[in-house]
């Protein structure tokens, strides 16, 4: 019986050279017993050379300019090999929501009073 020159994919020289986590991801254990969750509206973005603080709020008054102060409850702090992540993984459920769902509107305006966006109605002759 001939021996066959085609190699499986184990026998390849690029799969042997690949590390262990590269081909298979490891089952990461969480514990998420002791987090807490809270509803924002608001985030304001600051930071240093080495920290990206995100401070999280409630703004209820979301339309024009608040009149009071909006009121911090929850900062989180990164560096940014952590936030470059956060943003990967945030940017590709955006897209996986938008094509399922349609284009989210940022601007509160637009999305309350469509009406707005609509040309007005032409006079009848």
């Amino acid at each position: 019986m001939a021996k066959s020159d085609e190699k499986t994919p184990q026998e390849t020289p690029e799969v042997q050279n690949q590390p262990q986590a590269a081909q298979q991801r490891p089952q990461i254990e969480i514990d998420d017993s002791k987090a807490s969750a809270a509803y924002a509206n608001f985030c304001r973005v600051t930071g240093t050379p080495e920290e990206l603080i995100l401070d999280f709020g409630l703004n209820s008054q979301p339309f024009g300019v608040p009149k009071d102060p909006i009121q911090i409850t929850h900062r989180l702090i990164v560096n940014f090999y952590t936030a470059k992540r956060m943003l990967q993984a945030l940017s590709l459920t955006i897209q996986r929501q938008e094509a399922t769902f349609g284009v989210l509107e940022t601007d509160v305006q637009k999305r309350v009073s469509p009406a707005a966006r609509r040309p007005a109605a032409q006079p009848q002759a």
